[in-house]
């Protein structure tokens, strides 16, 4: 999944949300590191539409990268850290 077209931009998502605050201005009543980053900050940042970075989104959520919540009318996505390790470790063993 990280690997395929598209699959760059969803490593630079994932890198820009190890370090939300250095990537992604303050947003209004949601706090970047407990919360989240809202989907229109990472298309704003990607320079797409929001319906282009919710796909991406979604895609890293459903693969368990990224945890998904709502925040007013807000969807907000965070780093799954521990899944991150455990996928990571997959790789490094030799899959």
């Amino acid at each position: 999944m990280l690997r395929t077209p598209g699959g760059d931009l969803r490593l630079v998502i994932l890198e820009w949300l190890k370090d939300p605050p250095a990537h992604f201005p303050p947003q209004r009543r949601i706090d970047l590191f407990e919360d989240g980053v809202p989907a229109e900050a990472v298309a704003a940042k990607l320079g797409v539409r929001r319906a282009v970075a919710e796909t991406h989104l979604r895609l890293l959520a459903d693969i368990g990268m990224l945890r998904v919540k709502r925040v007013r009318r807000r969807t907000c996505y965070r780093r799954d850290e521990f899944r991150i390790a455990e996928v990571a470790r997959f790789f490094e063993k030799g899959w």
